[in-house]
């Protein structure tokens, strides 16, 4: 056989190769979607509840529970309010909620609709969360709009997170109240 005979019959078994190993890599990544539809329980913002399942909006952040905001120099509850509109948002028996990811505390990432409307983008467009990586237009909307959270000052949900400390985290020593 000659030498560039070998070299493209190498290749073609390389490339070969390579297509298997994407194929099998693919079909190890082929999560299957998700649906749940039913009484939704928001637990959040930006979380739901159904029976045991906890399911996480994704691309948003709303306000945590116990955060305040200002609008006009008097503080609101907008953690509580988020809550409230997303529970308005499931409500109708008509949602559905998908998602085939999950995040590091095992909840599935969903995307919900309720008469059509996507209600994650649904939540950032009224000012109730803003955006995590998905749903920017929807946020540069509610901004212009001074929509929820934009009429006013608020701390970004997740410094909230990162300034909160929690119990788990202070060891024996909190147990103690050291």
């Amino acid at each position: 056989m000659t030498r560039g005979l070998r070299v493209m019959r190498d290749g073609v078994t390389a490339l070969a190769l390579l297509a298997f190993l994407w194929l099998i890599a693919a079909k190890l990544s082929d999560h299957a979607e998700t649906v749940h539809s039913g009484q939704f329980r928001a637990a959040d913002g930006d979380s739901l509840n159904l029976g045991k399942e906890r399911m996480r909006l994704y691309g948003i952040d709303a306000p945590e529970l116990s955060q305040t905001c200002e609008r006009a120099g008097i503080a609101w509850t907008c953690g509580q309010q988020a809550k409230r509109t997303l529970q308005a948002l499931v409500a109708p028996t008509d949602t559905q909620c998908s998602g085939t990811g999950r995040d590091r505390f095992d909840r599935l990432l969903v995307v919900c609709h309720a008469g059509g409307v996507d209600l994650n983008a649904e939540m950032v467009r009224r000012g109730m969360a803003v955006s995590y990586g998905a749903y920017g237009d929807e946020e540069a909307w509610a901004k212009a709009e001074k929509a929820g959270l934009w009429a006013g000052t608020f701390e970004m949900p997740r410094s909230v997170r990162d300034h909160t400390p929690r119990p788990d985290a202070r060891g024996i020593m909190g147990l103690l109240g050291w």
